[in-house]
């Protein structure tokens, strides 16, 4: 059976991953800062092979040690979806060093620790894929994130330079692009005043925001080796035409009368 591995999956869009993996019949291993153990029962409840690893991504440690677990268990991951991070709405010039340490340390600096330590075992094998959970806010600046725009630009290119290096030994590196997603992360950056739901949803052409299924679809096709099995290096958005439409509100409303 393979494996998946995937962080930030106690919650949101991780969680959504790690069922939809299971269904289709990946063994899965969640990860997350948080005790995962609860969300493990429940996805093994519903039928799947899920197993909980406590750790921070952040931290070189735990990319030994998590290596370590997966060599023992099978070998190498087949499949490494990086989507833990942590989101920052705050403006530039009140924007501390410690917000910015913080925001690349989880949602930069994870993604190289675990794709560096995962992906050696990929690499002997010579057969993996790692999906990178990005941004639009990769894809364009969105103000009063830069910290959360340059960790998530960042984390695109990575997942470029990887599917160079690593494309020609049989890992493909790809990364998916979310517009807004009803999560509870959106809560928590609601409930600070920041936007409301009209704001989202007058922005996006498809008039609603993302579901975690949807990104979870995308992922999931990204992970599978036959049916993107050439496909490397790309950052798909799963926005609802959010990247593509240039209109201003006014043009974009009437379209939907």
């Amino acid at each position: 059976m393979s494996l998946a591995v995937i962080t930030g999956g106690a919650q949101g869009l991780g969680l959504c991953t790690a069922g939809l993996l299971a269904r289709r019949g990946f063994e899965v291993l969640i990860v997350d800062r948080q005790d995962p153990t609860s969300a493990a029962e429940t996805l093994r409840r519903a039928g799947g092979r899920v197993e909980a690893l406590r750790g921070d991504v952040a931290s070189e440690s735990f990319a030994a040690e998590l290596s370590a677990w997966v060599e023992q268990r099978c070998g190498a991951a087949d499949v490494l979806v990086n989507n833990a991070g942590v989101s920052l709405i705050r403006a530039a010039e009140t924007t501390t060093a410690e917000d910015w340490r913080r925001v690349m340390d989880v949602n930069l600096l994870g993604p190289f620790l675990l794709s560096r330590a995962l992906g050696a075992g990929m690499l002997e094998r010579r057969r993996g894929s790692i999906v990178n959970v990005a941004s639009i806010a990769g894809l364009a600046g969105v103000s009063h994130r830069s910290a959360y725009n340059a960790s998530k630009h960042g984390l695109i290119g990575l997942t470029r330079t990887l599917a160079a290096e690593w494309g020609g030994r049989g890992v493909r590196v790809n990364a998916v692009c979310p517009g807004w997603i009803k999560t509870e992360m959106d809560v928590a950056d609601q409930g600070s005043g920041a936007y409301s739901d009209e704001d989202i949803v007058n922005r996006v052409p498809m008039a609603r925001f993302a579901r975690p299924e949807d990104v979870a679809e995308a992922i999931a096709f990204l992970a599978d080796g036959e049916r993107s099995a050439f496909v490397n290096g790309v950052s798909l958005p799963v926005d609802g035409g959010w990247t593509a439409d240039a209109s201003w509100e006014n043009l974009r409303l009437k379209t939907r009368i």
